[in-house]
């Protein structure tokens, strides 16, 4: 019996009803007992008296049933309250450790934001993008691949496997009363946020033999290495910028959710945020002027992505 939804209200409201609807019937009744006594007319009495006893038995138990129940469900929803009530502050407790510790790993992502912007926003090949970090070849790409592999030290992509919420909100009613669309978007960013990480350490090791040991401004001299390493740089770069792209609007959303404090549970996704974009820098574009209007601890949530503008 759900008795959020009115059903065990009801059943409490008809059980009472009844009862009580019995005990005036049998007051009814004894009424009648009181002219049969006056008329004495036994026979007729003694049946009405059974009647009462019998209306006035029953109402007293439905009664004393319906009150047992309103007792059990107002105390068990008490129950069900507070253990939500605890279960909120712990996941509310939890995102605002993961902003605090995905703030500090997303830090790292302006080394790449400094590869990837250079000579204006990155977009993918496939969507038109040239700018340095695409067209890059010859001494450009030499030195590109050589800052590249200086972010690899730099750049504990592993560290990103903080960006995961949906692991706190599962255990819990949260994941029940959040919006499909806004758990759907969240777990796929997570598992977008995983490929990334897995694949630029893939990335990393295919580059490194397309050098095969050499100093990186002689691999690029010869073609067909060159060819390679190239082609190893731009999955470098796209993943990336997927890693960046994801983990910023993790966060984004992270934040959005901790600002709205307890009634997060209820919020439509912001379109904003949730869209995907054919640039990084155009979602920043797009979602900086909500974003600006969301704080989380000391600053705004833009504050939080630690992005600046392309160079």
């Amino acid at each position: 019996m759900d008795f959020n939804s009115g059903h065990g209200y009801l059943l409490i409201g008809g059980l009472i009803l009844v009862g009580a609807g019995l005990l005036i019937l049998s007051l009814i009744v004894n009424l009648r007992v009181a002219h049969s006594v006056r008329d004495d007319v036994r026979h007729r009495e003694k049946l009405l008296e059974y009647y009462r006893n019998i209306f006035s038995q029953l109402g007293v138990i439905l009664i004393g049933i319906g009150v047992s129940l309103f007792i059990f469900f107002f105390q068990q929803n008490y129950q069900d309250q507070r253990k939500r009530e605890t279960e909120l502050q712990q996941v509310l407790a939890k995102l605002a450790a993961r902003i605090a510790r995905g703030s500090a790993v997303a830090g790292s992502l302006g080394e790449f934001d400094e590869l990837l912007d250079q000579g204006g926003p990155y977009v993918s090949p496939e969507l038109g993008g040239n700018n340095a970090a695409v067209s890059a070849q010859g001494a450009a790409l030499a030195k590109q691949v050589s800052e590249i592999l200086l972010v690899e030290r730099d750049v504990d992509v592993q560290g990103f496997d903080i960006l995961n919420l949906s692991r706190d909100f599962e255990s819990s009613f949260v994941v029940n009363e959040l919006n499909p669309t806004l758990w759907f978007n969240l777990v796929r960013d997570e598992s977008d946020i995983k490929y990334a990480t897995t694949q630029i350490a893939l990335d990393y090791k295919d580059l490194q033999d397309a050098i095969g040991g050499e100093p990186v401004e002689v691999a690029v001299a010869d073609p067909e290495k060159a060819r390679r390493i190239k082609q190893e740089v731009l999955d470098i770069f796209y993943d990336a910028d997927l890693l960046r792209q994801r983990s910023r609007r993790f966060l984004a959303r992270a934040c959005w959710l901790f600002s709205n404090g307890r009634g997060f549970v209820k919020l439509a996704p912001v379109e904003a945020i949730e869209a995907d974009a054919r640039s990084h820098q155009e979602w920043i574009d797009r979602s900086k002027p909500v974003l600006t209007q969301m704080t989380s601890g000391s600053g705004d949530c833009l504050k939080l992505l630690q992005f600046g503008p392309a160079t």
